[in-house]
């Protein structure tokens, strides 16, 4: 997954393909996690099947973001299960992260490089060919002139873009988006849609934590409640938008 804002590339580490024992991408059983010592997640209970798009929805301080942390193996698990594609968090967090992508709210690239060594570096993390990583790029409208400028001199819809380039170009089996439309215009969220449901198609695994109901409904293939920490049961959705 992207990191935080850096200042220089570390060493790309790679990671191979788990199968979950239980057959599930996400299997957690009554998980409970702490931050400062508060239960973020108290007792949270889900499973996401290979190809779903899951939206997570709820307010500001359910513990929507811990989840989607929780699954990228950056949050402990205190107690209770979870399996992410294979890797038990309990016991090996660090195991699941070269699988999964995660975007949040800080775009995670290296200011000092540019726009196309921020995706390349990504890229290559997999082993992604130069056309896939150009393809990235153009995807996300970063390519072309833009793709040669250090990303500290990008506005933020330029910073968001390049950062979706590189999770595209990282082909990640599971795809954890906090916000991911924020600072996009019309047609970079159209184009956004087009590529999680492309990955979705392609087998990969969406959960996308999200305040634009609307859009994000009309994406989702199911729609899970995070409340007070835990999750309820999710709600199937119409392929044309809307819930069942």
């Amino acid at each position: 997954m992207p990191p935080s804002d850096h200042q220089r590339a570390p060493t790309p580490s790679g990671g191979s393909a788990a199968t979950t024992p239980t057959g599930a991408v996400v299997d957690l059983r009554e998980v409970v996690a702490t931050l400062g010592g508060f239960p973020a997640l108290s007792g949270a209970t889900m499973r996401v099947e290979a190809g779903e798009i899951v939206l997570l929805r709820g307010p500001n301080g359910a513990g929507k973001t811990t989840l989607l942390r929780l699954c990228a193996g950056l949050v402990p698990v205190v107690r209770g299960t979870a399996h992410v594609l294979g890797h038990d968090l309990g016991a090996d967090r660090a195991g699941v992260r070269p699988l999964v992508g995660l975007l949040g709210h800080a775009n995670g690239l290296y200011v000092d490089l540019t726009v196309g060594e921020n995706v390349r570096f990504w890229g290559d993390t997999v082993g992604a060919s130069a056309e896939e990583v150009d393809a990235a790029m153009a995807r996300m409208g970063v390519d072309g002139r833009i793709s040669t400028q250090p990303v500290r001199t990008l506005s933020a819809g330029q910073r968001r873009r390049t950062a979706l380039a590189a999770l595209v170009a990282r082909r990640a089996r599971l795809w954890l988006l906090d916000e991911p439309h924020a600072g996009l215009d019309r047609r970079a969220r159209d184009e956004l849609d087009r590529t999680l449901d492309q990955a979705a198609r392609a087998g990969a695994t969406v959960l996308v934590a999200s305040h634009e109901l609307e859009r994000a409904q009309s994406l989702a293939t199911r729609v899970v409640d995070v409340v007070a920490g835990r999750v309820a049961p999710g709600v199937a959705t119409d392929p044309g938008g809307g819930t069942a």
